[in-house]
């Protein structure tokens, strides 16, 4: 008879594994076919901003213009499309894909701050970029503090030499 070793965590690992793999949102069971018809892909987004403007980056990778569309309504910039899996020939046998594929949509509450006039939107090597200008009165200013001691030291001396010119 063989010595099995007990190990009291094993049922606790096991629950672990599972439940990470359930949040990762990927599965062991899932084909590689029926993840690319589920849509599991989003692309991945910076947002930044720079003082006259609010930018916004989006990663759209092997995608042409007219695979996706942005509207902007209510300071809600909505991106959505479609990344298709096209087969190069039916005599291709895929052992992998990684890459993900599907419709997206992605939209992103924007401060008041900005405004839709003037916004640019430009899209070179897969990366689309969006410019929205910050409203003239939320842009930040410079304030000239006075230095308020210096000035009435200045004012005494004006008025010393004064009194002394008199």
């Amino acid at each position: 008879m063989n010595v099995v070793k007990y190990d009291p965590f094993r049922d606790m690992r096991i629950l672990q594994n599972e439940i990470n793999r359930l949040f990762s949102g990927t599965s062991a069971n899932v084909s590689g076919r029926e993840e690319i018809e589920s849509g599991a892909w989003s692309p991945r987004i910076d947002i930044f901003e720079n003082k006259d403007s609010l930018v916004i980056e989006a990663e759209l990778p092997g995608m042409k213009r007219d695979d996706f569309e942005l509207s902007f309504e209510n300071n809600v910039l909505t991106l959505k499309g479609e990344r298709k899996f096209e087969r190069k020939t039916d005599d291709n046998n895929y052992h992998r894909i990684e890459r993900s594929y599907g419709a997206f949509s992605r939209s992103f509450t924007l401060p008041q701050a900005v405004t839709a006039e003037g916004a640019k939107a430009e899209f070179a090597n897969g990366i689309l970029s969006v410019t929205l200008a910050k409203r003239e009165e939320t842009k930040a200013r410079k304030i000239e503090v006075i230095d308020a001691d210096a000035l009435t030291q200045n004012t005494a001396q004006s008025e010393n030499s004064l009194a002394a010119g008199a």
